[in-house]
C-alpha cells in the first residue's frame, strides 16, 4: 500500500517588487525565500522552496517550528 504524504498548511506573505515581480517568503522557516514575475508564478515557486526546506530539515534532523494562527479584531 502507498504512504500518503502529509499535507501542511504555511503562511507565506507577497511584497510586489519595485521592478516587478513578487518576492515571497515563509516566515516560519527561516530563510524560506522565493521569487516570481507573477504571483502565480511566486506561489509555485515558495511551495517548492517550502518542500526543499522541509526535506532539508528533515536530513538535519530540525523540527518545524510550532506555530498557531491567532484571530484579532482590525479596527
Amino acid at each position: 500500500m502507498a504512504q500518503r504524504a502529509k499535507v501542511g498548511r504555511f503562511e507565506v506573505i507577497f511584497e510586489p517588487e519595485e521592478e516587478g515581480g513578487y518576492h515571497v517568503f515563509c516566515p516560519l522557516l527561516k530563510g524560506c525565500h522565493s521569487y516570481g514575475e507573477t504571483k502565480t508564478q511566486a506561489r509555485k515557486n515558495i511551495a517548492d522552496a517550502i518542500e526543499l526546506w522541509l526535506e532539508s530539515a528533515a536530513e538535519l534532523g530540525l523540527e518545524i517550528p510550532e506555530h498557531e494562527v491567532v484571530e484579532v479584531a482590525m479596527r
